[in-house]
């Protein structure tokens, strides 16, 4: 697995150089296995689809403009999606400015208490599997606040390890780690009420005359 990376790191490089000595359009050769990656970086973030388009093409827009930037003990595609979360982060701040109410509470972790009773074991391991379940989790995660949702977001939907994550938010690594541990108590909690209020929606209809 290190090779390959290695070998990965080394093509993408490689194309770089070309594209900064005049060869642009290998710009689209290198953003091509990334491109679905920053649109639903940005979506998650943003939960609307024209928002999370428009941010997802600024990002590769600043990405080619700023290239020659890129520093190269990071992986190209960590750069990248570092740009979509800031490029995310402004639309949101401009949705702001466009209304009092804001959408997400922005008090730090400290003020979060989890619902004890609930836990990942209360979910039958057939109820993962089911379309509907995989429903709940994505509205579980759309409900989370933003910087929780940022967290889920590159370090368990996009995969990136804990390092990356810090990185690309700006925080230390064991910062990153907390608020990691805390966005998936909240997930959790989120899930799991959820999915007790489905059931009980579900008997409510079936005991009714």
């Amino acid at each position: 697995m290190p090779d390959l990376l290695a070998d990965k790191k080394d093509r993408e490089f490689k194309l770089i150089d070309r594209i900064l000595s005049g060869h642009n359009e290998g710009f689209y050769e290198l953003i091509a296995p990334y491109q679905r990656r920053v649109y639903m970086t940005a979506f998650d973030i943003l939960q609307v689809e024209a928002d999370a388009e428009e941010v997802a093409q600024e990002a590769f827009l600043k990405a080619f403009r700023n290239l020659r930037s890129f520093r190269r003990e990071a992986q190209f595609s960590t750069w990248l999606l570092r740009i979509t979360v800031n490029e995310a982060r402004m639309r949101l701040r401009q949705r702001r400015e466009i209304s009092f109410d804001a959408v997400f509470p922005t008090k730090e972790e400290a003020d979060f208490t989890p619902i004890f009773l609930a836990d990942w074991r209360e979910i039958p391991v057939e109820a993962v599997l089911r379309e509907e379940t995989r429903r709940l989790l994505c509205e579980s995660i759309a409900a989370l606040p933003e910087h929780y949702r940022e967290i889920i977001t590159l370090r368990d939907v996009n995969g990136l390890n804990n390092a990356e994550t810090a990185e690309i938010l700006g925080l230390s690594l064991g910062n990153a780690k907390v608020r990691l541990l805390r966005a998936r108590i909240m997930l959790r909690d989120l899930f799991v009420e959820r999915l007790h209020d489905r059931r009980r929606h579900r008997l409510s209809r079936e005991v009714a005359p």
